[in-house]
């Protein structure tokens, strides 16, 4: 259970980190959500208050590296402390034989993916330390692993996320928060459509199928530490 507790979610407009949102939610958390889509956030902050739940929406920017400072200070202002984390927006950027991406391209996943997530540590770590069970989700992907052809930028990303992930836990083994990276797999979201524009999404599964099992690695009942949790084989593995 999340009751009473304050958790954080980027990426919350749509997709996985919506439906993670909710569920939090539904489970008795109040809900910090992030997200650039100010319609999207509006949305998910009425049907948290139409199951009696309650929300901050935070509509941000995860480029502004000031807005993620001016955030952790506005968290410590209201609540003092911040027990889950959920690193979930990401962007996919082009798919393309590596020599051809533009450094615009490059730099910009890079800054979705990998320093926002710096970021948003940088800033909320110490809020993390003041919860009694904190914790903290990254969402990934195994092309960190299997990084094919033509997704080079994008795995890359993914697999310094990974890396971040993993030596974040090392420093935190003494400490009450856990750790650990989510594989949602393929999901019917935007992202997957614009990497996948044949496929059928009916044969996918739906963000509010995969994001419980995101909001599982956020309650003080997780004690995995140093994982990653990956929906398609319903397993734990080290990172």
């Amino acid at each position: 259970m999340l009751k009473g507790k304050k958790v954080l979610v980027t990426g919350a407009s749509r997709g996985i980190g919506y439906q993670a949102a909710l569920d939090a939610a539904r489970r008795g958390a109040h809900v910090i959500a992030v997200a650039r889509t100010v319609g999207g956030l509006e949305e998910l902050d009425d049907e948290i208050k139409a199951m009696g739940s309650s929300a901050t929406l935070v509509p941000l920017d995860l480029k502004d590296g000031a807005a993620i400072d001016r955030l952790g200070k506005a968290v410590f202002d209201r609540w003092d402390r911040l027990d889950a984390l959920a690193i979930n927006a990401g962007m996919l950027g082009p798919l393309s034989p590596l020599p051809h991406f533009s450094p615009k391209d490059f730099e910009e996943v890079l800054e979705v993916n990998v320093t926002a997530a710096y970021r948003l540590l940088r800033s909320l770590d110490m809020l993390l330390r003041r919860s009694d069970n904190g914790r903290v989700a990254f969402v990934s992907s195994a092309a960190a692993q299997s990084a094919k052809p033509f997704w080079g930028l994008y795995a890359a990303s993914k697999a310094a996320l990974n890396a971040m992930a993993k030596s974040y836990a090392g420093e935190l083994v003494q400490s009450k928060i856990r750790v650990n990276v989510f594989y949602p797999g393929a999901v019917r979201t935007a992202m997957r459509a614009q990497a996948m524009p044949g496929e059928d999404p009916k044969t996918l599964p739906a963000p509010a199928e995969v994001a419980p099992k995101l909001v599982d690695l956020l309650s003080p009942q997780c004690t995995q530490h140093s994982k990653i949790f990956d929906v398609r084989s319903d397993k734990f593995s080290d990172i």
